[in-house]
């Protein structure tokens, strides 16, 4: 039975180590909210305080990474920290997994490190911090990979589905420029099961796009969702330029996996309002 950390445990860690946990793996994960511990104990998940500051602050951190799989998902708030603070939370973290048991590493990147091409973008676009929209996240990515030969990068889309749903967050806006725009996105459920396809099939060394193959532009998306939730329908406008672009291909994930995915096109995700007579619930 393979033990996995995943550091980081919110809306995307969290269910997936309650679901690595169903399929009998054993995982541990941390939160940096000592409220949050007895969640993670509910969701099947040995809970642990870290938080990166950017050296690792909290108790028996050689026990959360004494496993064979470390699964890293600390999205780094780009806007709110010095320049390259999340490289330096990498780094200090790798200096305790140099002397812990993990052997394999799963990143958990962003397509936000492809600048808009206006074109389709594939993994070779951006290898070096000079060519990313996100140079912080690439010198992330190149201090894992120069680290050790089994990282596994996953520069995933935006993270959707359950609660987040993209047109929550622009109803009833006015002059909207950006409604031709396609969108790249991937459903929360997906990017689980493709993290489990990771460990399952032994792909490591490698740089994936984790995205919906399907494409359809954003006021098709928030007309959709307006229709399925009621929300105020926003307005879009013509812009008075073209709109700058990227389309994420994910080609050498799926030619690399053979993985099917649950949600191929934004237009069919899955999404549920949270019931707020159940705060505690996890989706």
């Amino acid at each position: 039975m393979k033990t996995i950390s995943i550091i980081g445990c919110g809306w995307l860690g969290l269910p997936l180590g309650a679901y690595l946990s169903e399929k009998n793996y054993l995982v541990k994960g941390s939160t940096t909210t000592p409220e949050k511990l007895s969640k993670l104990q509910q969701n099947g998940i040995e809970p642990f305080i870290l938080k990166l500051n950017p050296e690792p602050e909290g108790a028996q951190l050689d026990k959360l990474l004494d496993s064979e799989i470390l699964i890293i998902n600390i999205p780094p708030r780009i806007s709110k920290q010095k320049t390259d603070a999340h490289v330096e939370q990498v780094a200090h973290l790798l200096k305790a997994v140099r002397m812990s048991a993990v052997k394999k590493i799963i990143y958990i990147s962003s397509t936000s490190v492809y600048p808009e091409l206006n074109r389709e973008v594939v993994e070779a676009d951006v290898q070096t911090p000079g060519e990313s929209a996100s140079p912080t996240m690439v010198k992330a990515e190149n201090l894992l990979k120069d680290f050790i030969p089994g990282v596994t990068i996953l520069r995933a889309a935006g993270l959707m589905g359950y609660d987040r749903i993209p047109a929550k967050y622009f109803a009833g806006w006015k002059g909207l420029t950006t409604g031709g725009i396609p969108v790249n996105y991937i459903h929360r459920d997906d990017i689980i099961r493709i993290i489990e396809t990771i460990i399952e099939q032994d792909i490591w060394g490698e740089t994936f796009n984790v995205v919906s193959p399907e494409h359809p532009v954003r006021r098709e998306v928030y007309l959709r969702n307006c229709e399925e939730f009621g929300f105020d329908v926003p307005e879009f406008s013509e812009p008075a330029t073209p709109q700058p672009f990227k389309v994420i291909n994910p080609d050498k994930w799926l030619e690399r996996s053979g993985y099917r995915f649950l949600f191929k096109n934004p237009l069919d995700f899955f999404y549920q309002l949270p019931d707020t007579t159940e705060p505690d619930t996890v989706i």
